[in-house]
């Protein structure tokens, strides 16, 4: 009994502990609107729009480089003193643009997002290739992810040479053909970098944006800036057997294994649970920000309820989850092709995204330890190890809080684990550092229709993309 009254003596002190440092916590407010600038918002709108009615879907195994040499053509109209004053560089129908700098012997800085979309299926309330300006938004595919981008630093740079500015190093606009579907048009012109012995200082890409309200309980805009990106893999899992008729079943047939398996994976995750340094400082600083109480409590005090939200995060957040773990997600599968017959080979498909601190040989390993108990084989077919990490102390990092902060005032920033792929897992470990990051301020529902249907973005969030890119190029002039 004494020590019972001991124990809960301490949880006590904890809690109280907990509750005095959370009191003493301020609550701040992020508020961003956007740009009032109505006239540069439907001008970059305009062009935005040309761009998202070239169709540029990517396919496996159908390259189709004329595709994307049509959008070549669209953006030469659209950008003509880039296209006039800059030197273009074709990749299989990868775009690379250089504009020269005062320094040649000053590493280049990269800035990149990709010109394929995915396909636009089931029924959109406006042409998904039209490009429709409706209430202040573009819809289409591509207006979000990620043509937007694209069109964003290329508007920069056609800007900035209007107004006769030579940028201190060479500027780098580069955009790839096969993003979308894992391909290597990244690597193409990652490749001619290195073939030239050039070794860019900075490579800005997607991964975060400028999102609202990114936590139960925490209010305000918030630049999530990715700072490493999750491994990729996709694997099958495959059961044999004799096969035979289905009148006469035996136990344990293929696609009974792999229903056993699935369900063990599905309810007993075999994956570890950790908290990386960019989750701690993400829930750290939404603390600060956060309305409830009780979850700022949670947040702001990590060194006592870090064994509690490691049980519930995964359980009540995807996304959550994804930050925390290598995750998997099963997307098809095969047995026999007639209804009466078992299968002699039935499989399964899964995408699993590897984090760093348990990366794709070891996850791999615990999947495949895991099959076995099912008698079932993991065969790789594509798979990528995580990303390395942006230095939160380094230059490029403290560039990249600047033009936020001075572009976006308001607007806190977190850092920001990237858990889809992107094109900049191609320059890891060749260039100085990898910015995740999409200036573009979104909402939690055009996130959610970014693959989907009706993608769209606010019109006003252009003039700060823009801006943004116009003041990391300047930025360059402090190295």
């Amino acid at each position: 009994m004494k020590l019972l009254l001991i124990l809960i003596g301490i949880i006590v002190v904890l809690l109280l502990i907990a509750v005095i440092r959370t009191l003493m916590l301020p609550l701040k407010k992020s508020i961003y609107h956007g740009s009032d600038d109505e006239k540069r918002s439907e001008g970059y709108a305009l062009k935005l729009q040309k761009m998202v009615q070239t169709e540029t879907i990517s396919k496996r195994g159908a390259p189709d480089p004329e595709k994307f040499r049509r959008l070549h053509k669209v953006m030469e109209e659209l950008f003509p003193n880039v296209f006039a004053n800059c030197e273009k560089i074709d990749l299989d129908g990868n775009l690379l643009v250089r504009w020269k700098g005062k320094h040649s012997d000053l590493q280049p800085i990269v800035l990149t997002s990709h010109l394929d979309v995915v396909p636009a299926e089931g029924e959109w309330t406006y042409p998904p290739f039209e490009g429709r300006i409706v209430d202040g938004k573009i819809y289409g595919r591509g207006s979000f992810d990620v043509k937007c981008g694209v069109m964003s630093f290329y508007q920069a740079v056609e800007e900035l040479i209007e107004e006769g500015y030579e940028p201190e190093c060479d500027v780098y606009l580069g955009s790839s053909c096969t993003e979308e579907i894992g391909g290597d048009g990244a690597s193409k012109i990652c490749s001619w970098f290195t073939e030239r012995g050039i070794r860019p200082y900075m490579l800005l890409d997607e991964g975060g944006a400028i999102t609202a309200d990114p936590f139960v309980g925490v209010k305000g805009n918030f630049a999530a800036v990715g700072i490493f990106e999750k491994g990729y893999g996709d694997v099958k899992i495959i059961a044999r057997g004799g096969g035979g008729h289905s009148s006469t079943p035996g136990r344990n047939t293929p696609i009974a294994r792999l229903a056993a398996f699935i369900t063990d994976i599905e309810k007993h995750s075999p994956f570890k649970v950790e908290f990386t340094p960019a989750v701690d400082g993400l829930l750290e600083t939404m603390a600060e920000y956060c309305e409830n109480f009780g979850i700022k409590m949670l947040l702001h005090n990590l060194w006592l309820f870090k064994p509690l939200l490691k049980k519930v995060m995964p359980a009540i957040s995807p996304q959550g989850a994804a930050m925390l773990k290598t995750t998997i997600c099963f997307t098809m599968q095969k047995g026999s092709d007639a209804p009466n017959v078992i299968p002699q080979e039935a499989y399964v498909t899964a995408n699993l995204r590897f984090i760093p601190f348990q990366g794709k040989d070891e996850s791999l390993a615990i999947l495949r330890d895991v099959a076995k108990k099912y008698d079932l084989e993991v065969e790789e077919i594509l798979c990528s190890p995580p990303s390395g990490s942006l230095d939160l102390k380094g230059p490029q990092f403290e560039m990249t809080k600047k033009a936020i902060h001075k572009v976006f005032p308001g607007v806190e920033i977190i850092p920001y684990v990237v858990t889809g792929g992107t094109d900049s897992r191609f320059y890891d470990g060749k260039v100085d550092a990898c910015v995740r990051f999409e200036p573009i301020n979104t909402s939690k529902e055009q996130l959610s229709r970014m693959h989907g249907i009706d993608e769209n973005i606010d019109i006003n969030t252009l003039p700060p993309a823009v801006d943004y890119y116009k003041e990391i190029i300047r930025l360059q002039e402090g190295r």
